[in-house]
């Protein structure tokens, strides 16, 4: 009797990628960093990226100069001890403020995600008095860097974005997917047994996030890998979006 063989995952950071700028062609330098490293990317892999490096790439790191504080923004910044322009920021970047607390202001974006301060984020951004903006279209830009991957080496990747969240409940931050490309982010077992037979009927894997965090233990915040290479795991092919693992709000206990 032939026994499957024992289930493995590797993730393999890609190092030797420059510091990006606007313009540059991120999927190229991601690309040729893996070759240099003997680890070229292959097809069925899944390629994580960080929102940072996507950022620079598409010129979303901008002077906090180009917000001009509204005046709730400087009453807010007063009271906060906070820079009235990075507050500003924040409100450009959100549909609603979800809720306020302390010098936090969790919000939703234009893309649906509940999060801190949009996303707008002042480190790592290559100097002081700049602040990150998340990407407009991250599904978008995802799908470049996958287009570009089997135009250059005729392999087929699943491309995922990410950011860091704190979650409800939870101390301490996480990377989650906040972009996806050529896979399902979501692997449902609903309708089917359990080990004792019994029919399962709300779990649902967010592939996507499970995927964001494992990458982040070969990237960190300081070492300066923006991406790496998830290999071994066979997840779902397909156009998925990251809109499916925003919540609706008639859904959501907490809003």
């Amino acid at each position: 009797m032939t026994h499957p063989a024992h289930p493995e995952l590797r993730v393999i950071g890609i190092t030797g990628i420059p510091l990006v700028r606007a313009g540059d062609d991120l999927a190229a330098l991601i690309l040729e960093a893996a070759a240099a490293q003997a680890t070229p990317l292959a097809d069925g892999d899944a390629l994580v990226v960080t929102q940072r490096v996507v950022s620079k790439a598409e010129g979303r790191v901008v002077p906090l100069d180009n917000f001009e504080p509204s005046p709730f923004a400087r009453d807010f910044a007063q009271r906060m001890e906070k820079d009235p322009r990075l507050v500003e920021a924040v409100l450009r970047e959100s549909t609603r403020v979800v809720r306020q607390v302390g010098g936090v202001l969790i919000t939703q974006t234009r893309h649906g995600y509940i999060c801190a301060n949009a996303g707008v984020d002042a480190s790592n951004v290559g100097g002081q008095d700049l602040v990150s903006l998340l990407p407009l279209n991250p599904d978008a830009s995802c799908r470049r860097i996958r287009d570009a991957a089997r135009a250059r080496l005729g392999v087929d990747l699943g491309v995922v974005m990410t950011d860091t969240f704190g979650r409800p409940w939870r101390e301490g931050h996480t990377n989650v997917a906040i972009g996806v490309a050529g896979l399902r982010p979501l692997r449902s077992y609903i309708g089917m047994p359990d080990m004792d037979g019994r029919e399962l009927r709300v779990t649902t894997i967010c592939v996507a996030d499970e995927l964001a965090a494992a990458a982040e233990l070969v990237m960190g915040k300081v070492d300066a890998v923006p991406a790496a290479i998830v290999r071994g795991y066979r997840f779902e092919r397909g156009e998925g979006s990251s809109a499916e693992l925003v919540r609706a709000r008639e859904l959501d206990l907490f809003l």
